[in-house]
């Protein structure tokens, strides 16, 4: 079973959200790394970008498959985690320890359109 942390925002794509202030912190979660298998690649925006929520911000790539990251608010990209372009293997071992990008939100009332923990381990019990 793919473990989540309460306290952090998810997405129906599977991103997680850290609220640090006005800053989301974003990821993907322990059940996409699951799925994705082992990452090789990470396509991640540049700082200074602007995302929308439930857009396109980058991929993640495997052996298996490539899959879209969507921004799960809406702001302007901050900060990314560099250490992913050598290491994306990061994230299979510890999705919620290592972050994609840190975005400036324009609409933190974005926030209340994703799910908690408890709602997100549901819909993935679903899939």
């Amino acid at each position: 079973m793919a473990k989540t942390v309460e306290g952090l925002y998810y997405s129906e794509s599977h991103e997680w959200v850290k609220v640090d202030g006005n800053v989301a912190i974003v990821g993907i979660t322990d059940f996409a790394q699951h799925a994705m298998g082992d990452l090789s690649y990470v396509d991640m925006p540049e700082v200074d970008d602007e995302v929308e929520a439930g857009e396109e911000f980058g991929a993640v790539e495997s052996v298996k498959a490539a899959s879209d990251l969507f921004a799960p608010v809406s702001g302007t990209v901050v900060e990314v985690n560099e250490e992913l372009e050598d290491a994306p293997e990061l994230l299979n071992e510890d999705a919620f320890a290592n972050w994609i990008m840190k975005v400036e939100m324009s609409d933190p009332a974005e926030l209340e359109k994703l799910m908690d923990a408890a709602a997100y381990e549901a819909m993935c019990a679903n899939e």
